[in-house]
């Protein structure tokens, strides 16, 4: 089966979230056949940054990316997430 990546932007709760745990809990919440590959930090403004996530998912995930976001949104610190784009590998 193929593969996707996913770009997602991810917009913590605050100025005052730390990006390293919050990555950490992303990790844990990831269903079993997701992966996260690589992550940076986007400023957005007055010291709130948002991260940008690349995770690695089955193409063929019924419904698309709705799981992952569903997922990403439930996991303490995040307030909202983005999907950039989804390229296949």
């Amino acid at each position: 089966m193929a593969r996707v990546v996913v770009a997602v932007r991810v917009f913590p709760s605050g100025v005052e979230v730390d990006h390293n745990g919050l990555l950490e809990r992303i990790k844990a919440s990831l269903p079993q056949d997701y992966s996260l590959v690589g992550s940076s930090e986007i400023p957005i403004a007055f010291g709130y940054k948002a991260l940008r996530i690349l995770v690695t998912m089955p193409e063929e995930t019924e419904g698309g990316t709705d799981e992952l976001e569903n997922t990403l949104r439930g996991v303490e610190g995040v307030d909202e997430v983005e999907v950039e784009f989804v390229h296949r590998i």
